[in-house]
């Protein structure tokens, strides 16, 4: 069975299907079956009204989880958002970030998905909605693991929410082992509000050097008052992280090129005002 509903109602019906797979851009789902055609039934959700596009709401912005990278990076946004529109740039080929979507990266669960530190350095949650009703969570308690996510049977990841930032500037950061249609060796993700010349908030998130992407409040905190920080970064901060040794890069030159990934990323926002 391949469902293809175009409202939400009838989608959280078909939901309840045993045995269902949700479908919404396809750019992990099939290259996941490889040479297998897919198994049980599929839900679409790619045609529903109001699982597309990006609105205005009272109290900042809703990314519908249907909504492709494309249209992440053509959206008139504030600048606390260039992170998240430069992680969009790296999300695979143009043709890739026509087709996936911003609920099917973070349903994928991968620690290298490139959605998810720029979407914590933003305060995202997630809205969930079934046929009992919908529920909000932030990011952080969404995403469990490697491929482990909070969503249960009969749920659809209908939309992302962002509370506004305010005049925050933010950046964003990958390192592959090219320049183009790679996974991650690491990836940091920085959103600054400046006063005065000076760091007033931060927020910082380092990606695919954990099962999940992490903040570093540590950091966050003294980087408050701060004009420059060159060297600040110290392995201390790091301490939350957890990286891998794979064919990408050992876990050790993880935690090496992280830091001053971080101070740059922090450092364009700085020269940006």
């Amino acid at each position: 069975m391949y469902f293809q509903p175009t409202t939400l109602d009838q989608a959280v019906q078909d939901a309840q299907t045993e045995g269902l797979r949700i479908l919404a851009g396809g750019t992990d789902f099939f290259p996941m079956n490889g040479d297998r055609l897919p198994e049980g039934p599929i839900l679409d959700v790619t045609r529903i009204k109001g699982m597309t596009g990006i609105t205005r709401t009272p109290e900042g912005w809703r990314i519908g989880g249907a909504t492709c990278w494309s249209d992440i990076l053509k959206a008139e946004l504030p600048l606390a958002f260039d992170g998240l529109k430069a992680a969009a740039r790296e999300v695979g080929s143009i043709q890739i970030q026509n087709a996936g979507t911003i609920a099917g990266n973070l349903c994928n669960a991968s620690p290298a998905a490139d959605s998810v530190p720029p979407l914590l350095t933003l305060g995202a949650k997630v809205e969930l909605t079934s046929a009992s009703g919908r529920r909000l969570l932030h990011l952080e308690d969404f995403i469990l693991g490697v491929r482990k996510t909070t969503l249960q049977a009969g749920e659809i990841l209908t939309a992302v929410h962002i509370a506004d930032a305010g005049q925050a500037r933010s950046a964003f950061s990958k390192l592959g082992s090219r320049k183009y249609l790679v996974i991650s060796i690491a990836m940091v993700a920085v959103l600054i509000e400046i006063q005065d010349g000076a760091i007033a908030r931060a927020r910082v998130a380092v990606g695919a050097c954990s099962p999940v992407a992490q903040r570093l409040p540590e950091l966050e905190a003294e980087l408050q008052g701060c004009r420059q920080v060159a060297g600040l970064v110290t392995p201390d901060h790091l301490s939350v992280l957890s990286p891998i040794d794979d064919v990408r890069g050992s876990a050790e030159y993880r935690l090496e090129v992280v830091a001053p990934m971080i101070e740059e990323a922090i450092e364009r926002c700085l020269e940006s005002t």
